[in-house]
Order: structure tokens, then C-alpha cells, then sequence
């Protein structure tokens, strides 16, 4: 007979990536989840998880049920929570994870006005440019960028997002423009990652999408620091279209190669897909959406990373 605590075991384990990260979470020991996920399986005639000493992973049947039994215990848990939440003020500590470049525009749009409009708030904010896994870290809902990959969480499309190429005035003073993707590579570039000696830059322009291998002299993980080496003239950046605005309108920064942009992507807020959401994290995408969002943003289930 099928117990429902195994299958909330089991939807912890996926989510957690673990089971020693699900049994932290879950205030067990690890031999007990390890117990309980055995016992589904052998209740449902089939293995759901591939465990290895150092990895674990899904089996095709497990997918298959994750993605049944997390819905159906995201029922269980509205149910049995909805009548009494249904008029709580939103109160307690919200945990957000953003991109590091991302502080500016989403603090002043979205987190200070939350902790403006329900006092009885609390907002911690991790700013960093990994992926961090929500269920692990305790985070209750995080914003991402770019195109996302599959996984097991819910993710809402605020808008849709597209990087530029630019320079300062200054740089662009000494060197020939240039006028095609693949005059990149006569000049310096400002790399978004961990090292300046070379990037892979794709880009879509009339004539398509193109590839082009870039080099420079300076390199971050952070868009910010990105855009202070552009305004110093350290060369060509590929940056966040509303991150350059206010550069471009007053003349700190020119665009380049106009008729080119990174393939479209969006920013996402996304959060786990068989977590109950509480009046605080609901009021917070609420507001996220009023505030960043486009019109008709919605709810897009395994698609972003976890």
C-alpha cells in the first residue's frame, strides 16, 4: 500500500538533488529517506531513482511519476492550507537569489516596495551569478536570465531580454569600427566570464546567426564590472540592452555592430514546482510581475534550472 509520506520523501530527494541534502531538509537521517524511497519503489514495482556513489538521477519511470506525484501533492498542501491563508497578511523572511549584476534594478522596482508595502516582512537577498539549487539553500523563489534549461521548477517570464555590443567614445576613437561580426577578433573585448584569453560570442544580425571568437584584456563574472571596463575604454561588452541605457542616451558609450543582438532570452522569476506558496512569496511574484513583468507573463512548468 502506497504511503503518501514516501512520496513526499521521494519529491524532496528530486528536489534536493541528495539525500543527504533531503534529509537535512527534512529533519531526518539520511538511512531513514534512503529506507523510505525504497519502500516506494518496490510499492510501485519499479526503481525511480539511479543512484551511484557520487551522483543521483531519475530514472525514465521516476520522471514519469515525479512529475504526477509533485502535482498532486501540491494539491494536498493547497487544500489543506487554503481556508487558512486565504485571508493572511503576508509576514516572515522571503529568501531571493539574483544574478550579481542584478541588485540595482531589482532592488529599487521590486524588493524595496515589498518590504514598503507588509511591514511584517523580512527580505534576504543573495546576489550571486550561480545557479544555486532552491530546495538546498532554503530560497523561496529566484530570478534568472538568459535562455533556461529544463528542470524541475515553475518559471514566469517578466520580459523578454537581449544583450548589445558597445564601447566608449574613447576606444572607438583609435580603432576602425567594425562592421561585421568577424571584425571582432582585430579588436579587444570584454569577456563575461572567468578568463580574457577568449569567449565565444554569438550573435543574430541580417544575415542570421553568426559565431565569432573574441579575446581582450579584461574578463569578469559580473556585468557590472563589465560595464565600468567599457566605460573605461577597455574595449568591445555584450551587456544587458537596459543596463546600457543610460550610457548610450548621455554619449559614455556607443553602440556597435547596431544591426546585432544576442539570441533572445528573458528574465525569469522561478520557483520549486511542489512547494506550497505561501501569502508571502505569492504577494512577492505579484508584485514582481506589476512591477518587471510584461503583459500576460505566465506560469511555464520545467523550464529553468535548478
Amino acid at each position: 500500500m502506497l504511503d503518501l509520506n514516501d512520496i513526499a520523501v521521494f519529491a524532496r530527494v528530486v528536489e534536493a538533488g541528495s539525500f543527504t541534502a533531503a534529509a537535512r531538509l527534512l529533519h531526518m537521517p539520511k538511512t531513514t529517506v534512503s529506507r523510505r524511497i525504497a519502500a516506494l519503489e518496490q510499492a510501485v514495482g519499479a526503481r525511480l531513482l539511479q543512484r551511484t556513489t557520487r551522483s543521483l538521477a531519475m530514472t525514465d519511470a521516476g520522471r514519469l511519476y515525479y512529475q504526477q506525484s509533485s502535482e498532486a501533492l501540491r494539491l494536498i498542501e493547497e487544500a489543506n492550507l487554503h481556508l487558512a491563508e486565504a485571508r493572511a497578511e503576508p509576514s516572515g523572511t522571503i529568501r531571493i537569489s539574483a544574478p550579481a549584476g542584478f541588485a540595482d534594478y531589482l532592488l529599487n522596482s521590486a524588493v524595496f516596495d515589498f518590504l514598503a508595502a507588509y511591514p511584517k516582512t523580512k527580505a534576504e537577498l543573495i546576489l550571486t551569478d550561480d545557479r544555486l539549487n532552491l530546495v538546498e539553500h532554503g530560497i523561496d523563489l529566484a530570478f534568472r536570465t538568459g535562455i533556461l534549461p529544463d528542470s524541475t521548477l515553475i518559471a514566469r517570464k517578466l520580459e523578454a531580454t537581449h544583450r548589445i555590443l558597445c564601447a566608449s567614445p574613447d576606444y572607438l576613437a583609435h580603432r576602425d569600427e567594425p562592421r561585421l561580426p568577424a571584425d571582432l577578433v582585430h579588436h579587444h573585448c570584454i569577456i563575461l566570464g572567468s578568463s580574457a584569453d577568449g569567449g565565444q560570442w554569438v550573435l543574430v544580425g541580417p544575415r542570421g546567426q553568426e559565431s565569432v571568437t573574441v579575446s581582450g584584456r579584461f574578463a569578469a563574472n559580473d556585468v557590472q564590472a563589465a560595464l565600468s571596463a567599457a566605460l573605461a575604454g577597455y574595449g568591445i561588452a555584450q551587456l544587458p540592452h537596459k543596463l546600457t541605457e543610460a550610457a548610450t542616451r548621455d554619449g559614455r558609450l556607443k553602440r556597435v555592430l547596431a544591426d546585432y543582438t544576442t539570441p533572445a532570452g528573458g528574465l525569469y522569476v522561478v520557483y520549486p514546482s511542489s512547494r506550497h506558496l505561501s501569502p508571502l512569496v505569492k504577494a512577492f511574484i505579484e508584485l514582481a510581475v506589476r512591477k518587471l513583468g510584461m503583459s500576460g507573463a505566465q506560469d511555464q512548468s520545467g523550464t529553468s534550472g535548478s
